[in-house]
C-alpha cells in the first residue's frame, strides 16, 4: 500500500502546481433535453464526484441560506445543477439513492442533509473521503489538503464564499465548482488503486 504522508503544511502546499477539472462544464438551471442528458450520463458512471455549494453567511441574523448548487461529475464531463431554480428533481433524487453509482465527497452529511430539505430521499453508496482517508494514515481532512496529499496538487479555493446564487456563475465560480466535485472522485480511485499496489 502506497504511504501518504499525515498532513502538509501550508508552505509544501503552496509549491504545489494548482489543478482544476480538466473536462466540460455543463450549467443545468432548468428541467429539460439537456438535464435528462445530464442524468443519463451520471447514470451512466460506476464512480461519480459528489459536492454542493450554499451562498455563504456573513453575519449571524442573516437567514440561512439553502443549498443552490449540486455539482456531479464524472471523468471528462461535470454538471452543475442550480437547485435554487430547480430544486431536487424525482430524476436526481433517483440518481442519489441508486446504490450501483457510487458518490464520493467530503464532509457529505450536511450537503445530503440540505438537499433533503428540497424533497426527501435515501442517500446509498455514499463515501465520505474524511472517513476514508483516516485508513490511509491521513490526518488532514480538508479538500484542499487531502487533494495535495493524494494527488499532488493544489486546488483554488477562492471562490469558495462567492455568491452561489448569483444569476449567472462567473467561469472562476464554475471551475471551482466542478473542480470540488471531481477531485473526490480522482482522490477516491487514487486511494483503492494504492490499496491494491501492495
Amino acid at each position: 500500500m502506497v504511504h501518504f504522508r499525515e498532513s502538509i503544511s501550508a508552505e509544501d502546499l503552496e509549491k504545489l502546481d494548482l489543478a482544476s477539472f480538466p473536462g466540460k462544464i455543463y450549467i443545468i438551471d432548468t428541467v429539460g433535453a439537456e438535464f435528462n442528458r445530464a442524468v443519463n450520463y451520471l447514470r451512466s458512471q460506476k464512480i461519480i464526484g459528489f459536492d454542493t455549494e450554499t451562498r455563504p453567511c456573513f453575519s449571524p441574523d442573516q437567514p440561512r441560506y439553502g443549498v443552490a448548487l449540486l455539482q456531479l461529475s464524472g471523468p471528462e464531463k461535470a454538471y452543475l445543477f442550480r437547485i435554487k431554480n430547480i430544486g431536487m428533481h424525482r430524476r436526481l433524487c433517483n440518481l442519489l439513492a441508486n446504490e450501483r453509482i457510487i458518490k464520493v465527497g467530503a464532509a457529505i452529511n450536511d450537503d445530503i442533509r440540505g438537499l433533503q430539505r428540497y424533497a426527501g430521499f435515501t442517500p446509498k453508496s455514499f463515501v465520505d473521503l474524511q472517513k476514508m482517508v483516516a485508513d490511509y494514515g491521513i490526518r488532514d481532512k480538508s479538500v484542499k489538503k487531502m487533494t495535495a496529499i493524494i494527488l499532488g496538487f493544489k486546488i483554488s479555493k477562492s471562490q469558495q464564499l462567492s455568491n452561489w446564487e448569483a444569476d449567472i456563475l462567473s467561469d472562476a465560480q464554475e471551475k471551482y465548482a466542478a473542480t470540488d466535485a471531481w477531485v473526490c472522485r480522482e482522490m477516491y480511485l487514487r486511494l483503492l488503486q494504492s490499496s491494491r499496489e501492495r
